[in-house]
């Protein structure tokens, strides 16, 4: 018989079963899953020898958490995640508000219950699912909704005094007994109701409206906060902090390959766009440099932080941009271009929060100049390095290819251009042709056209032709002649 069939306190005692706190059972499964290999948090990246030891550590010695950290840095999925940690069902009294241990009853109505029935109480089971309980901290939350208050119409029904301790409405926090509390974004919650938390913590009191009432509540509390010198909104009150076992400082991704497993795991696509359209490993390498180049740029505020959900929204709306092109062309399909990277702007301008500088010059230059940033990180790393300050006489490999520019009215590359006449256009300039076979040919055929046109962004950004934005797409000339038809 499955121990999650039985229905009475005696069967359960007959069972052998051992109650636990949750501390105790999230310690007893993390042991197991560690000397077994198992990967507790799956799906978080970058974290394997920085943040998840950390985590696992609190959790082995029995600490409540903060997880701190600016925003997009998978606090809540780590929290959330957690519930992994939990046994598949836990008993409890039926009919109790606060999930009792019949074992160890702490509300009124359970003692009662158990001492009227006796090995006959009838016990129901909790699944770890249900074990979760999720609150985002705002300024008007109040102790009643955390804690509880007195119930008037309780105290009608039942026919009490405000005196009795049974006219009590349960808050969030008494209601998650024996469960895992999440409170996100702690410093948002004002400072008395931070102090409010206090003696749950440490003690377990819990106090409503003066009774005197004592609730070893059993809770497993983890908290997740932005760093207290970028909110301006308020910040953890120091005995709170005192409180907490544990704290733990999360980051963004390190490198562009956790980045882009990143993204690629959590971008919602649909069949048609992972079968139509072709993402070049250079298209997700410019992509997810975006995010870098943010996170250090002078327009951004760096306390604010940029989300990982920045490149998430980003690389769904490449591929919208490509497949729009294909709605419009009648193709059955495309490769990614490097044009198409005007279609993330609105995804970048939403998601950072500018200094003044910023403000001044627009989110959309701002987002502009962020892709011309990532372009010029990664070109160097394919192609010769272009200097800032070189002999005017001195030759470069790009010679050619500036020539060929300086001697044509302009080069077009359109949006809604089928994917036989962008080649056939790539494939006209013969410099680049011979440029990106010198010094890119192990790179694979259908990503030629993309390393084509970075070369031309790339020159762009050093300052070797001039790009302009028009209505239809995108069109390339040579720096000094554009400046010489412009007079």
């Amino acid at each position: 018989m499955k121990i999650e069939k039985i229905t009475t306190f005696g069967a359960l005692k007959k069972a052998g079963y051992q109650p636990q706190s949750i501390k105790e059972e999230l310690r007893k499964n993390l042991v197991a899953k560690i000397r077994e290999g198992e990967n507790v948090f799956e799906g978080i990246w970058g974290y394997e020898d920085s943040v998840i030891p950390e985590l696992e550590r609190a959790i082995l010695s029995r600490h409540n958490i903060n997880l701190l950290g600016l925003r997009g840095q998978a606090k809540t999925r780590l929290a959330r995640l957690m519930i992994n940690l939990l046994d598949e069902f836990i008993p409890y009294v039926t009919g109790s508000e606060i999930h009792d241990d019949p074992f160890h009853p702490i509300s009124r109505y359970a003692k009662n219950l158990l001492e009227e029935e006796g090995d006959n109480t009838p016990i129901s089971w909790m699944p770890r699912e249900e074990r979760f309980y999720e609150k985002l901290a705002t300024p008007d939350v109040t102790v009643a909704d955390l804690i509880g208050d007195v119930d008037p119409i309780k105290a009608a029904n039942l026919k009490l005094s405000y005196a009795d301790d049974r006219v009590i409405h349960f808050g969030m926090i008494p209601r998650a007994n024996r469960c895992i509390f999440v409170i996100n974004e702690l410093p948002d919650l004002q400072a008395r109701i931070q102090v409010a938390l206090f003696n749950i913590l440490q003690e377990g009191d819990v106090q409503i409206r003066g009774f005197k009432l004592r609730l070893p509540l059993d809770v497993h509390f983890v908290f997740t906060a932005n760093p207290e010198d970028y909110t301006n909104r308020g910040s953890i009150v120091t005995p709170l902090k005192d409180r907490i076992g544990s704290q733990i400082l999360t980051h963004y991704p390190e490198n562009l390959e956790t980045a882009k497993k990143i993204t690629e795991q959590e971008a919602q696509l649909d069949a048609r766009q992972s079968q139509e359209i072709y993402v070049p490993d250079l298209a997700k390498d410019l992509l997810e440099q975006i995010s870098f180049e943010a996170r250090d740029s002078e327009y951004v505020d760096a306390k604010s932080g940029v989300s990982a959900r920045m490149s998430i929204t980003a690389f769904e709306n490449l591929l919208s941009t490509a497949e729009r092109r294909i709605l419009k062309t009648g193709e059955q399909d495309t490769t990614i271009r490097l044009a198409d990277f005007m279609g993330v702007i609105p995804s970048i301008t939403g998601k950072i929060e500018l200094v003044y500088e910023g403000e001044q010059e627009g989110a959309g230059f701002v987002a502009e100049n962020l892709v011309d940033a990532a372009v010029k990180t990664l070109f160097p790393r394919l192609f010769p390095k272009i200097n800032k300050l070189e002999r005017k006489d001195a030759p470069t490999p790009y010679d050619d290819l500036i020539a060929w520019f300086f001697e044509q009215d302009g080069f077009e590359l359109l949006d809604e251009e089928t994917n036989t006449i962008y080649q056939k256009k790539l494939d006209g300039i013969a410099p680049l042709n011979d440029l990106v076979k010198e010094h890119a040919s192990e790179i694979p055929k259908q990503d030629q056209y993309f390393l084509k046109e970075l070369v031309l962004w790339g020159l762009v950004a050093h300052n070797k032709l001039s790009k302009h934005r028009f209505k239809e797409g995108l069109r390339f000339k040579d720096l000094y002649g554009s400046y010489i038809s412009g007079l």
